[in-house]
């Protein structure tokens, strides 16, 4: 089994993708969360890219890096002792740990009858879980992947896969877990942008294209699969280099507009947009670097 991190895929022609020399400058970097937040908002993008500005964390996402720790965390017991019960045992030690990294998270509940209820919910999703798959008949290749490759467009691409398995046959599997519901038909298409983005990735610095891209929603208990093929990895590709572009004039211009939608009832910076009636702080007088951060991700608004 192998741990968590940046690795190599068997049946790959190596690392995932090669770092920047030290002290070299950093390539332009993209990550599917981020070009998700320029595609639903490009005052979004800035607040979180440009202007880095913090967030407070929120129940929601919160709850969405627990589950996600501790079915991390499921596979490191043997096959057979992947069970409901085994599962739900991590809960509060995965929350303990968290707490310890982040104390601030303490201040989400005003008393310990709200943490409770939290933590149940937590729970049902764990339990929803293995509704939807057997985790003793798996053996994932990776957990928590970093993976990066650079298009040929100069462009670096980067993120995080929940769960990668490769069959005996070198046929790749991408999983990852959503804490929200499953989306309606006509918002899928956003929904599984995230993940031909991390089979393009794969593609470019592996040579394969995965053979199943896999979203398991714990909210709903559904599962959303999907086969790429080459075009849709070239689509893809367009699509991101187009992106980007769009970012960079954007960038050189400072028009980030605002996008008001239905994703704003979950957006952190509500008092300081124009559609809202407030007004943005002045962008930054030295220009950010060109590649996002490159700590884990804010939340994604479409996780919920």
């Amino acid at each position: 089994m192998t741990e968590p991190g940046t690795a190599a895929i068997p049946g790959g022609r190596g690392e995932t993708g090669a770092a920047p020399e030290e002290g070299g400058p950093r390539p332009p970097s993209l990550s599917p969360s981020r070009a998700g937040d320029f595609m639903t908002c490009p005052l979004l993008y800035r607040f979180r890219v440009i202007d880095r500005l913090p967030e407070p964390p929120s129940p929601a996402a919160t709850r969405g890096t627990l589950v996600h720790a501790v079915l991390e965390r499921l596979f490191d017991h043997p096959a057979a002792e992947r069970t409901p019960e085994a599962a739900r045992e991590l809960l509060r030690p995965q929350w303990d740990r968290l707490l310890a990294e982040e104390p601030e998270l303490a201040g989400l509940f005003e008393a310990d009858d709200q943490r409770e209820v939290w933590l149940e919910e937590a729970a049902a999703m764990v339990d929803r879980y293995f509704t939807l798959e057997d985790p003793r008949r798996l053996e994932p290749a990776h957990r928590e992947l970093h993976v990066t490759t650079e298009l040929a467009s100069g462009l670096s691409l980067r993120g995080y896969i929940d769960r990668l398995d490769v069959a005996p046959g070198g046929e790749i599997r991408i999983v990852d877990y959503k804490t929200g519901s499953a989306p309606r038909a006509e918002f899928e298409a956003r929904a599984l942008f995230q993940m031909k983005f991390y089979a393009l990735v794969l593609w470019r610095s592996q040579g394969t294209i995965p053979r199943l891209l896999q979203l398991i929603y714990l909210g709903s208990g559904e599962i959303v699969r999907y086969a790429p093929d080459e075009a849709d990895l070239l689509a893809t590709e367009r699509k991101v280099n187009a992106l980007w572009q769009a970012i960079e004039r954007a960038t050189r211009s400072g028009d980030w507009r605002e996008r008001p939608g239905r994703l704003c009832n979950w957006c952190a910076h509500q008092a300081i947009c124009p559609a809202y009636g407030g007004t943005p702080p002045p962008l930054p007088a030295v220009p950010a670097p060109r590649s996002e951060p490159a700590d884990r991700e804010p939340v994604d608004l479409t996780d919920s």
